[in-house]
């Protein structure tokens, strides 16, 4: 029997996608990303100074903190109050690898981007949004700092973004939803630049162990699904 997604997508098919830009008055970049039903609040604030171990080496730093509000989710979780919880902070430090890898820290500065990124809805992939929404407003700072020649280079190197394959029944899918990430055989979360490397591959057999050949099949629906983020990002950039 056929394997039917509930939401009727073909298997290589993206959630409906849209980025929101500028939707904080006060950050140096903003965007509102919203992957289905999971929205995440990405701002980009910009600090004259870097951490201790950059101080006086005439370079920058990029780094994230990603949060879910109480009731992004069916049930409440408990709010993250003393200190980010263990996932929390893997994937706070996941969004932070992947936007300095497409970053020259060198042409930053001695400044600091913190990229925070907050789930106010969660319906799976948060941290695949999270990458995709944090590098728009990574993207609008480093214009503000153009514009007001902070700067004379944008640091940036490439684009980056991140999307979620998996494997149900047999069937290797693109952009699980929540209902299909936990019932998913494999479950994996791919994170590329614009020029197709990749920074992250993280996947998991929830159930069954996959093939070279599965894995091939979920690379090839990663790429299709991230060049299609890549042009939602940039028709985000240019509105």
């Amino acid at each position: 029997m056929t394997y039917i997604r509930l939401d009727g997508r073909s298997f290589d098919q993206l959630r409906n996608t849209k980025i929101t830009t500028n939707i904080s008055p006060y950050a140096e970049g903003s965007a509102l990303i919203e992957v289905g039903g999971t929205k995440v609040i990405c701002t980009a604030s910009v600090e004259d100074r870097v951490p201790f171990f950059l101080r006086n080496k005439g370079v920058g730093w990029v780094t994230a903190e990603y949060a879910m509000l109480p009731r992004a989710t069916s049930t409440r979780t408990q709010r993250e109050t003393m200190r980010p919880s263990g996932r929390s902070q893997e994937i706070q430090r996941l969004i932070g690898r992947s936007l300095r890898a497409i970053v020259d820290t060198s042409l930053l500065g001695e400044r600091q981007v913190t990229l925070d990124c907050d789930v106010i809805q969660a319906d799976g992939g948060t941290r695949c949004a999270s990458i995709t929404g944090a590098y728009v407003a990574l993207a609008l700072a480093c214009r503000k700092l153009l514009k007001q020649g902070s700067i004379k280079t944008s640091p940036i190197l490439s684009e980056v973004a991140a999307v979620s394959v998996g494997i149900i029944e047999g069937n290797s899918i693109l952009d699980l939803a929540y209902a299909e990430d936990s019932n998913a055989d494999v479950d994996m979360n791919i994170v590329c630049t614009g020029a197709g490397k990749f920074i992250e591959l993280q996947g998991t057999a929830e159930r069954e162990p996959f093939s070279r050949e599965q894995m091939d099949e979920m690379l090839a629906l990663a790429e299709i699904g991230i060049n299609k983020l890549f042009e939602i990002q940039r028709n985000a950039l240019s509105a």
